[in-house]
């Protein structure tokens, strides 16, 4: 499938998904959200794809913001359906899919680029990273998780910081806050999510299913995070990976998962 705004490349079972749109520091528009729907389905959807990794074109920039020029001049209706539309499509859909997604930051982090990237399972940074959600400093606020899934990240009252001063963090700051995982040098980033990548491989992709769908039932309200864990757990023990996994480790051989 060819794309106008991203590039996405399957290799040893990983598909690394791109934003290109170094020009406009890899802004969000509506084309691009599209795409990476499509994208990021598609991948799921792959056999061969164990691993997502989700970055940005260049070195200045991850996802620099929205294209604020697509809604500038939006009622309230627009907007609600514009952040909705939004969270279907991409940042609720990235976060609850069962493909393991890692984002690595390399540079400008901000607004809707940060969202996405709270929306991926876990984060690395390049140590030239800036992260932050600078909508108030627009008369709005982030309306693609951002008010969420920051507080869930890094606590209430830093999120409330950030949010209200519409201020940023450095990639050091965002390690300690424990908004990233890991921090390396803008070279050493990709190679770091693949190795990274490489670990999530070696074990079961059906449990890993499970598990991404048994930690995100604990932010669901109304719904029993434990419940889920046990229903999971239980489901796990009708998988062939299962059976691989249990005999491997009898037979002190190292798994060879069917991933089903």
């Amino acid at each position: 499938m060819s794309y106008n705004n991203i590039l996405s490349e399957q290799n040893n079972g990983i598909t690394t998904i791109t934003i290109n749109r170094p020009k406009k520091l890899n802004a969000l528009n509506k084309a691009t959200i599209q795409e990476l729907h499509e994208a990021f389905k598609a991948a799921d959807n792959d056999a061969n794809t164990k691993v997502i990794i989700i970055t940005g074109s260049g070195e200045k920039a991850f996802v620099a913001g929205a294209d604020i020029s697509e809604f500038a001049d939006f009622n309230v209706n627009q907007g609600q359906e514009l952040a909705a539309k939004g969270q279907e499509l991409l940042f609720d859909f990235v976060a609850n899919l069962g493909t393991p997604v890692i984002a690595a930051l390399n540079g400008f982090a901000l607004g809707g680029g940060l969202e996405l990237a709270m929306a991926a399972h876990f984060r690395i940074a390049s140590d030239n990273a800036k992260m932050g959600l600078p909508e108030t400093s627009l008369g709005v606020i982030p309306g693609y998780g951002g008010t969420q899934r920051l507080p869930q990240l890094i606590g209430k009252g830093r999120a409330m910081e950030l949010v209200m001063t519409a201020g940023m963090i450095d990639a050091d700051t965002a390690l300690n806050y424990g908004l990233v995982n890991h921090v390396t040098t803008l070279d050493e980033l990709i190679p770091l999510a693949e190795k990274l990548a490489g670990k999530i491989m070696r074990n079961s992709s059906v449990a890993i299913r499970s598990a991404i769908k048994a930690v995100n039932a604990n932010y669901e309200d109304g719904v029993n995070g434990f419940n889920v864990e046990v229903e999971e757990f239980g489901n796990c023990f009708g998988t062939e990976d299962f059976k691989e996994g249990t005999t491997a480790f009898l037979e002190k051989r190292k798994a060879d998962f069917p991933g089903k």
